[in-house]
């Protein structure tokens, strides 16, 4: 039986490049809308709750963290078993990522639940904030294991040459979410007015929803996978093969929630407006990264088969291209947030002090999207040749050592602005050490040439 999916090892590069990475493009821009959508519906209920859907945040990257670096690594794997013709092994791949969702997923679901108060302290949750904290925190956890699913299925589907099928899983995912939030918030129609907790049970919903459809397409017959029961046997040797790229990429996603822990605690200092401000900044900003981070996710498993099947020449016109589109992508966007910031916080909020606060925010955030096309693009073609050691400790780089030590000493000269100006400040540093890596790395590549 034919087996669907692209040959990512034939044809033009710019076609190839476009048709793996528009679905998950789409399917990352339709997360971030989603994100809006919470944020959009909760700026009606009360500025409260957006401040503490953003001290839940950095919590929910943590167990996405999990989720993508499983995913990313088996991805990456399956994708250079398949390149080097390992059909058996990429399958197996699939079967242990899905393995250990179940099993992380319920180890997340009990530490939570025990240590849910010091854990959302350690987050910046305080006074009124945290009730409503809890509230969304002890129910979105429950979906731990279908998000955890979903992600890892996304980086396999990919890795297979089915992006489409990604593609409609964030979708269902997101749409699902979208349509129901603000009939379990505000309690329309049949259903009771749940607030801040109706937008937790939104995404559990979608979650569970999204990860069965994965699995569908993991199961079937023409999937390269046919996923079965038997590939779910451990296999140590694959695990620890997924988590030498994986772990890593786990590891970078826990330094993005210990920058969001120091954002939360030090705007704590300037008022919830300040961590609400942060909240809408982050989001709208992330429609822009996300669709970056689809085309990065579109060029990992190029890269990876190229690398598996010897294609180096191909691997190094797959990145130089990517990085093209994806610097025409994000200035666009960078000027779209510069003259539209005002028009676009108001489709969100009317609170003028919220809009005060915001509007600089966002027009600061902004500019960190005119490098981070070409730094997203290129950590990803790390990750695509299995090195995410050397991904993590780029990212560790710009977070650790440049990020968070700006933001601790930025406000104390420039107040807010300081805040807001730490993350371009920190990414235009680390766009030149990330960039003279690939540099190395191309050099190397073009040796086996």
């Amino acid at each position: 039986m034919k087996k669907d999916g692209l040959d990512l090892g034939k044809g033009p590069i710019l076609p190839l490049l476009l048709k793996m990475s528009w679905p998950s493009i789409a399917a990352m821009f339709a997360m971030a809308l989603y994100n809006l959508v919470d944020i959009f519906w909760l700026t009606r209920l009360d500025p409260q709750a957006v401040a503490a859907l953003t001290v839940c945040f950095p919590i929910q990257i943590i167990f996405g963290a999990i989720g993508v670096g499983t995913g990313v690594g088996a991805g990456s794997f399956a994708a250079r078993m398949f390149g080097a013709g390992q059909h058996t092994k990429a399958r197996q791949t699939a079967g242990q990522a899905i393995l250990l969702c179940a099993l992380l997923g319920l180890v997340i679901i009990v530490i939570t639940l025990i240590y849910q108060d010091t854990i959302l302290e350690i987050f910046g949750a305080t006074g009124d904030i945290l009730p409503l904290s809890r509230q969304y925190l002890v129910t979105v956890v429950i979906g731990s294991p279908f998000l955890l699913c979903l992600m890892v299925s996304n980086n396999l589907l990919r890795a297979e040459g089915n992006p489409k099928a990604s593609m409609y899983v964030i979708l269902v995912m997101s749409s699902t979410g979208a349509i129901l939030d603000p009939f379990l918030i505000f309690g329309l129609g049949l259903f009771p007015m749940l607030g801040i907790l109706g937008a937790a049970i939104s995404a559990v919903v979608s979650y569970f929803l999204a990860s069965l459809l994965s699995l569908y397409y993991l199961r079937m017959n023409a999937s390269r996978y046919n996923l079965n029961w038997s590939h779910m046997i451990p296999n140590f040797s694959i695990i620890a093969s997924i988590y030498q790229t994986g772990f890593p990429t786990v590891i970078m996603n826990f330094f993005f929630s210990l920058v969001m822990i120091v954002y939360n605690h030090v705007l704590g200092a300037f008022g919830p407006m300040a961590i609400a401000a942060l909240g809408l900044c982050f989001r709208i900003n992330h429609l822009v990264i996300m669709v970056l981070f689809g085309m990065g996710h579109g060029i990992m498993p190029m890269v990876g088969f190229s690398e598996g099947a010897g294609l180096h020449k191909r691997l190094m016109e797959t990145v130089n291209v990517a990085v093209k589109i994806s610097v025409l992508f994000s200035t666009t966007a960078f000027v779209i947030l510069e003259v539209f910031a005002y028009p676009i916080l108001l489709l969100f909020t009317s609170d003028q002090e919220l809009l005060t606060i915001a509007v600089p925010a966002v027009r600061i955030f902004a500019t960190m999207l005119l490098l981070g096309g070409p730094i997203i693009v290129w950590i990803n073609m790390f990750i695509g040749l299995g090195k995410g050691l050397t991904s993590m400790l780029l990212l560790m780089m710009r977070d650790t050592l440049l990020l968070i030590p700006m933001l601790l000493f930025l406000p104390s000269l420039f107040g807010l602005t300081g805040v807001w100006a730490a993350q371009p400040i920190s990414n235009l540093l680390a766009f030149f050490v990330i960039l003279f890596w690939k540099k190395r790395e191309f050099r190397m590549i073009e040796e086996k040439i």
